[in-house]
């Protein structure tokens, strides 16, 4: 069983601690894999917020864990408490994988794990800590950046795209799907990056692409383009795209080829099909199609996928057997 620790301190941000807690503290029943075990570090009762919280451990236990959570803290004008910047860059020397979430990242650059990195935070700080760490590359319009075994987050709610994105790398997508299902979030936002997988949020239900989503999903062994898209929307390409790059963040084709490889990676950790067989029901034509475009966008090939993250827990099924797609989640 992997072990998350939570750094924690005073001024920790509740809503990303809360967060955190929420992902990685227990498994919804429908996930069967052995799930993780939770601790809190921090050195003695530390306050986060209006709450009085009391840490399982130290700071010192965090070189002992498998991956090392450090959730965003309110008091950025000054510098990360010296404690806590020296734990973490000693879990990260002893193998763990460190992310923060939201303003976390001022500890990471601390430090001296962003050095030479991409590294983002919340949107209204990136300019401090651009400032304040020059050797860091500061992105302030992504969601989350993976850099292996260090990883950022921006704020908020981008904190909850970042732990779905570790579950992802760990379990694969459909535990992390079926664990967004029971949160009630998209398992999947666009960062306006290459991500491990990128799917952008859904439109909601009166947007002009709410009908268009959930038909194209339907129809991902087709052999669909921009045009079939605008005629099914009833509205010219130049209004597809510009409707399709509000409500996602990008254009139809790389919505589309990322549905693609998203059918592609359930179908390889859900079935014994062959790659052939996935790249057709993927509308992606060939397997040398599909392993070009899934080792691009995932990073490795999809045989390789396939042994890391094949699901063990759930019966076998075929591409024949998956005659349509889920609507997309839409809100």
């Amino acid at each position: 069983m992997a072990t998350v620790a939570l750094a924690v301190t005073d001024g920790m941000l509740h809503f990303e601690l809360a967060l955190a807690c929420e992902v990685f503290g227990s498994a919804p029943a429908a996930v069967t894999v052995p799930w993780y075990e939770l601790a809190l570090c921090g050195p003695d009762a530390v306050r986060v917020g209006r709450f009085r919280l009391e840490p399982d451990h130290g700071l010192d236990r965090l070189a002992h864990a498998d991956t090392v959570i450090v959730p965003g803290w309110a008091d950025i004008d000054r510098a990360p408490p010296a404690d806590l910047v020296d734990a973490v860059r000693a879990a990260h020397d002893a193998g763990a994988r460190v992310a923060s979430l939201c303003t976390g990242a001022f500890v990471l650059a601390a430090a001296g794990l962003l050095d030479g990195r991409r590294a983002t935070t919340h949107w209204a700080h990136t300019r401090e800590l651009a400032a304040r760490h020059p050797a860091v590359d500061v992105d302030p319009g992504v969601l989350w950046v993976d850099n292996g075994r260090v990883l950022t987050s921006a704020g908020k709610a981008a904190a909850m795209d970042l732990c779905l994105h570790l579950v992802r790398l760990d379990h694969g997508s459909s535990v992390a799907n079926t664990l967004a299902r029971h949160l009630v979030v998209p398992p999947h936002r666009d960062g306006g990056q290459a991500q491990f997988v990128t799917t952008p949020v859904p439109a909601p239900d009166n947007h002009p692409l709410a009908g268009l989503l959930p038909w194209v999903l339907a129809r991902l062994d087709r052999p669909l383009t921009v045009e079939d898209l605008s005629r099914q929307a009833r509205m010219s390409s130049r209004n597809l795209g510009r409707h399709f790059r509000s409500a996602t963040g990008t254009t139809p084709l790389q919505w589309l080829l990322t549905q693609r490889i998203r059918h592609a990676q359930e179908l390889l950790e859900t079935t014994d099909d062959t790659v052939d067989s996935i790249a057709a029901a993927a509308g992606m034509g060939t397997a040398a199609t599909l392993r070009r475009h899934f080792n691009r966008t995932v990073g490795v090939p999809p045989d390789t996928y396939r042994r890391t993250f094949r699901s063990r827990t759930r019966p076998e099924r075929t591409a024949a057997d998956r005659t349509s797609r889920p609507a997309p989640d839409v809100r």
